[in-house]
C-alpha cells in the first residue's frame, strides 16, 4: 500500500460509504502495484457494485480531469499519495433537468 493517509477532497457521500471506499482503496493496494491504475478502478468498481447495485464509475490515476454527472450521495474523489481516485454512481439525467419534457405534447406525423 501507498504510504500516507487518504485525503478527501470532495464527497457527498455518507460517512459509513467513505469508509468503505477508502478501506476498499486500501485493500487494492494490498492486492495490486500502484501501476496498476485500471485493476485498482475495477476492483473498486466492482466491489461498490456488489454492496450498493450496479452503475458505480470508478477513475484511478496521477493526473486526469472529471466533469460528471453523479446520483445524490454517490460521489466521492479522494487521494492517497500521489493516486487519485474518483468513484461515482452515474446518473443519466441531471437532476435539475428531470421534468424539462413534462409540458411537451406528442405530435402524430
Amino acid at each position: 500500500m501507498l504510504e500516507g493517509k487518504a485525503v478527501i477532497g470532495e464527497t457527498d457521500m455518507l460517512q459509513t460509504m467513505q469508509k468503505v471506499a477508502l478501506d476498499l482503496a486500501a485493500k487494492a493496494l494490498d492486492i495490486f502495484d500502484v501501476t496498476e491504475a485500471t485493476e485498482i478502478a475495477r476492483f473498486i468498481k466492482k466491489e461498490f457494485d456488489g454492496k450498493y447495485g450496479s452503475g458505480w464509475q470508478c477513475i484511478v490515476g496521477t493526473d486526469f480531469g472529471s466533469f460528471v454527472t453523479h446520483s445524490c450521495g454517490c460521489f466521492i474523489y479522494f487521494c492517497v499519495g500521489s493516486l487519485a481516485i474518483l468513484l461515482f454512481r452515474g446518473s443519466a439525467v441531471a437532476e435539475t433537468e428531470t421534468n424539462q419534457f413534462a409540458g411537451l405534447e406528442t405530435v402524430k406525423a
